[in-house]
C-alpha cells in the first residue's frame, strides 16, 4: 500500500481506539516532580529558573488583574514545548500538528480573553473596534473590519502553529528520504544532505520553542488588551 507523505499526521490508533489523549497525558511525566528539600537536583533548579524568568518576562507589561493566568499560561508553553520537542523523535506522534488540536487550545483561551474585557472594562473593550478620530462615513466598515480581524485571532494563532510544525517535519522526511536513496548511489552527497538534515533538525527544534513560545505571547498580548 502507498503511503503519503501526510500519514505521519495521522492520528495513531490501537484496537480502533485513537491515541491521541494517551500522546497528550505522557508528557507530563518527564517534568520532575516538587520537593520539599531547600535544594532539587539540577534539573528542577534549572526548571524553576526557566519558569520563574518566562512567567516575569510574559506578564511584566500586564496589569495586576492579568497576573491571575500566569500559572495557566506557564503551563501552556511547558505544555507546548514538551509536545513539540517530543514529536521530533523518530517513531513518535505529534499531537501539535493537528489543527483541531490547536484551535481546541486557542479558541477558549481567546474567548475568555474578550469576555473578560467585556466584564471589565466593556468600553475599552468595544473602542478597540472604532478607532478614534474616523470619519463618519468610513465607521461602519471599519466596526466590520475590526470585527473580522478580531474574530480571525483564534483561526491565526491554530493555523500557524499547525503550519510552521507541519512544514518543518515534512521537510524533514524529505531530506532523510533523499539522502537514504543517495546513500548507495553517491556517498558524498549523501553525507552533505546528512549533515543538512542535521541542521535543518537544530533548527526544527528551535521552531518548536519559539512557535510554543509565540502562541502564548499573543495570548497574552490579546489579555493585556482587555485588562
Amino acid at each position: 500500500m502507498t503511503l503519503s507523505l501526510f500519514d505521519q499526521f495521522m492520528s495513531p490508533t490501537f484496537l480502533c481506539i485513537p491515541l491521541l489523549a494517551l500522546a497528550l497525558a505522557l508528557p507530563w511525566l518527564l517534568f520532575p516532580t516538587p520537593t520539599p528539600r531547600w535544594w532539587g537536583g539540577r534539573l528542577l533548579t534549572l526548571q524553576n529558573w526557566l519558569v520563574n524568568r518566562f512567567t516575569h518576562e510574559l506578564f511584566l507589561p500586564l496589569n495586576t488583574p492579568g497576573h491571575k493566568w500566569a500559572a495557566m499560561l506557564t503551563s501552556l508553553v511547558l505544555f507546548l514545548i514538551s509536545m513539540n520537542m517530543l514529536g521530533l523523535i523518530p517513531y513518535t506522534f505529534t499531537p501539535t500538528t493537528q489543527l483541531s488540536l490547536n484551535m481546541g487550545l486557542a479558541f477558549p483561551l481567546w474567548l475568555a480573553t474578550v469576555i473578560m474585557g467585556m466584564r471589565t472594562q466593556p468600553t475599552q473593550s468595544l473602542g478597540h473596534l472604532l478607532p478614534e478620530g474616523t470619519p463618519t462615513p468610513l465607521i461602519p466598515v471599519l466596526i466590520i473590519i475590526e470585527t473580522i480581524s478580531l474574530c480571525i485571532r483564534p483561526l491565526a494563532l491554530g493555523v500557524r502553529l499547525t503550519a510552521n510544525l507541519t512544514a518543518g517535519h515534512l521537510l524533514i522526511q524529505l531530506i532523510a528520504t533523499g539522502a537514504f536513496v543517495l546513500l548507495p548511489m553517491m556517498p558524498a552527497v549523501a553525507i552533505i544532505t546528512t549533515i543538512l538534515l542535521f541542521l535543518l533538525t537544530l533548527l526544527e527544534v528551535a521552531v518548536a520553542m519559539i512557535q510554543a513560545y509565540v502562541f502564548v505571547l499573543l495570548l497574552s498580548l490579546y489579555l493585556q488588551e482587555n485588562v
